[in-house]
């Protein structure tokens, strides 16, 4: 047996016993082929949505917006940029545009300082927390046409909740939603009133996540509450409230919801977004090609607005 061994051995033969036949060894480029194909599979069904419903979307929307394509099928073909210069010089457009970004700077203060406030209130240890909690973030599960329709309720001129109020103060009734100057205001109230919980959730945990070792020794140094939360609180939630202002800005921009049932873009076009020009341009006007190269534009303005906070954000932590 062992001689055997040995001449095997010696004519560079495989040490198996006789009858067994040897296992083929694989091939590291096989391996690697098989690692691939298995991960690609595990892939496929999110490459398969994504391509349907992200990528061919946009691909056509682009091919779409430089057709004159209409839901009358009137002319359906190819007119190049005609549609973005078009746009470009659309006073309605822009003005809409314009109530967008007001909408978007009135409403992201509010909701970032009132979130911060509901949390630090409730991060001192206010007793019955989890009620807090959940009168401060219920809102937030609402539907918007809920909401909506509340508020609508609270703004009559007539029966209204609020005026009726107004009206035992001695002050004046109000047209919440009838009043070209007021009624952007009134929905954001109504906005700020429903979704300012999401923040607080945010503030309120990255609060608890501050170390306490931070305030003990700020406490034995002779530092206030003011002083804790000026010094170490507000330098700690930077991160936390760079994020929420970022969200914020991009969800203020996509309003269209509570806008649509509250007012329907009146009165008189003071209260349109732009997302709301975009859908009666292309399913009330029948305009598809023209309304979404306005919403190309849009899109082109919302990531214009992400590469913009991305630089300061940047910037800042330099």
């Amino acid at each position: 047996m062992s001689s055997s061994l040995a001449s095997r051995r010696s004519t560079g033969q495989p040490d198996t016993a006789p009858g067994i036949q040897p296992q083929p060894t694989r091939r590291p480029s096989q391996s690697r082929t098989r690692s691939n194909l298995s991960g690609w599979g595990f892939a496929a069904p999110f490459l398969v949505f994504f391509l349907v419903f992200l990528v061919w979307p946009i691909l056509y929307g682009i091919y779409m917006s430089l057709t004159g394509k209409s839901l009358t099928g009137a002319n359906d073909s190819l007119i190049g940029f005609a549609n973005y210069a078009e746009a470009l010089a659309d006073a309605d457009m822009w003005r809409s545009l314009g109530n967008t970004l007001y909408f978007t700077v009135i409403s992201t203060v509010p909701l970032v300082l009132v979130a911060l406030v509901m949390a630090a209130l409730l991060n001192v240890g206010l007793p019955a927390q989890w009620l807090w909690r959940l009168s401060y973030f219920a809102p937030y599960l609402l539907a918007s046409t809920v909401v909506s329709l509340f508020f609508t309720w609270m703004y009559n001129p007539q029966l209204g909740l609020i005026n009726d109020f107004l009206s035992k103060l001695g002050l004046p009734k109000v047209a919440w939603l009838n009043d070209p100057n007021v009624a952007m205001w009134a929905i954001v109230i109504a906005t700020l009133w429903w979704t300012v919980g999401f923040n607080f959730l945010l503030y309120l945990a990255a609060m608890q996540n501050i170390p306490a070792q931070h305030y003990e020794a700020a406490s034995l140094d002779g530092a206030g509450a003011w002083r804790q939360f000026f010094s170490i609180t507000l330098p700690q939630l930077t991160p936390t409230t760079v994020m929420i202002v970022l969200l914020q800005i991009l969800a203020s921009l996509k309003i269209f919801d509570q806008v649509y049932q509250m007012t329907a873009g009146g009165p008189g076009g003071s209260t349109r977004p732009v997302v709301q020009y975009i859908f009666e341009t292309g399913f009330t006007g029948y305009r598809l090609g023209y309304s979404a190269a306005i919403s190309y534009i849009f899109f082109g303005l919302i990531v214009l607005v992400s590469v913009m906070q991305f630089a300061v954000t940047r910037r800042r932590s330099a």
